[in-house]
């Protein structure tokens, strides 16, 4: 066991006031250590949410742009609005031997 000579060297009531400086200390830095903990914890939470949200989002986006992509594909525009359009030539029969 490690001995200290300041600690031998004071008295009995020097040594409890020591001890009760040090235990308030030890008991300050556990409250800190609490709280620092308690802080990120809800950081993560935020985090978490802020992912989930962004997810969401990009999910949103996605289906949206489907929906258009399907939009353009039942209301064709341009050459294939023109092509949907006509009418159908007149049926041909060749006779073949």
């Amino acid at each position: 066991m490690t001995t200290f000579n300041i600690v031998n060297e004071l008295t009995v009531a020097e040594k409890r006031v020591l001890i009760t400086e040090l235990k308030d200390s030890i008991r300050l830095d556990m409250m800190a250590a609490r709280v620092a903990k308690a802080k990120a914890k809800e950081n993560k939470k935020i985090a978490r949410e802020n992912k989930a949200f962004d997810r969401a989002a990009k999910k949103a986006a996605k289906i949206a742009k489907l929906e258009a992509r399907l939009a353009d594909l039942k209301n064709p525009v341009g050459i294939k609005a023109l092509k949907a359009n006509r009418k159908p030539s007149a049926v041909k029969i060749v006779k073949a031997a």
